[in-house]
């Protein structure tokens, strides 16, 4: 590996005293502090009574990669760069991942300082399983894409995050509770760690009606992933032959049934090969 190493690090979510002691560190010794908003930046560290050592540079998803090539020679020649975003992890539905993968393409390492996240703050108090989880980022902003998108995640038995912007938050419930179900479980989060912070728990279309009056602020939804669907293998045989008869490719059908159903996606493959 070459040169100095490429450092995203989290910054808080809300409440600037969630910074970690490594954050404050890195922002008063780089070399380059890359930041999604510089103004913010200049917030968080006069909040932390930090002021950064090195120079400040824009990073956005506008500029990510033009600025991309200048920070790798900034560490090529030694530099020690840091990212942050506005909020949580960098390349998290966040600028960063550009940046990561110019980086090692050219074989420069790759460190973080781990820190606040809303995924896994709004996993934590959803009340819904979190053994096992997805997250799925923002939703597509047309209602066409949005509910091709949500449908294919009818069978994902994982419990599902996404991020959801306010003046949009009625609608993706909405489509949520006709993709997966009125009933439902899921939580709305709003604000987390922040003064006004409310976590709203029910069935989507429940949500969905309350969320109709209007929300404000940063907005992490926490759907429950699809129960399982006790199905025997010849049963599911015949859904993946109803799927390949509507045009779906055999490896996909088998692929969605066996999401839905928990049956073996090879047993179903074979299955359907010999009753053909």
């Amino acid at each position: 590996m070459t040169g100095m190493p490429l450092v995203l690090a989290a910054t808080p979510i809300g409440d600037p005293t969630d910074a970690s002691p490594r954050l404050r560190a890195e922002l008063a010794t780089a070399d380059v502090v890359a930041a999604e908003d510089t103004r913010r930046l200049r917030r968080l560290c006069a909040a932390l009574e930090v002021e950064p050592a090195g120079r400040v540079v824009s990073h956005h998803e506008h500029n990510e990669r033009e600025r991309a090539e200048d920070l790798l020679e900034a560490m090529r020649g030694g530099a020690r760069v840091l990212v942050v975003t506005d909020a949580g992890m960098p390349s998290v539905s966040d600028p960063g991942y550009r940046l990561v993968r110019a980086a090692v393409d050219a074989d420069v390492p790759v460190t973080c300082v781990p820190g606040p996240s809303a995924v896994l703050a709004a996993l934590a108090v959803s009340g819904l399983p979190v053994d096992r989880f997805c997250f799925e980022g923002f939703p597509p902003r047309k209602a066409g894409e949005r509910a091709r998108a949500l449908t294919e995640l009818t069978g994902e038995r994982r419990t599902m995050v996404f991020f959801e912007a306010p003046h949009r938050i009625d609608d993706t419930l909405s489509a949520m509770a006709d993709a997966f179900g009125a009933g439902r479980q899921a939580a709305v989060c709003r604000e987390l760690t922040k003064t006004y912070e409310e976590v709203r728990r029910g069935p989507l279309a429940e949500l969905a009606e309350w969320a109709a009056e209007g929300l404000k602020g940063e907005i992490t939804i926490v759907v429950a992933g699809a129960p399982a669907v006790a199905v025997d293998l010849p049963a599911g045989v015949a859904r993946v032959a109803e799927r390949v008869d509507r045009g779906e490719r055999l490896k996909d059908a088998c692929a969605a049934v066996a999401a839905e159903t928990g049956l073996s996606r090879k047993a179903l493959y074979d299955a359907h090969l010999a009753a053909r």
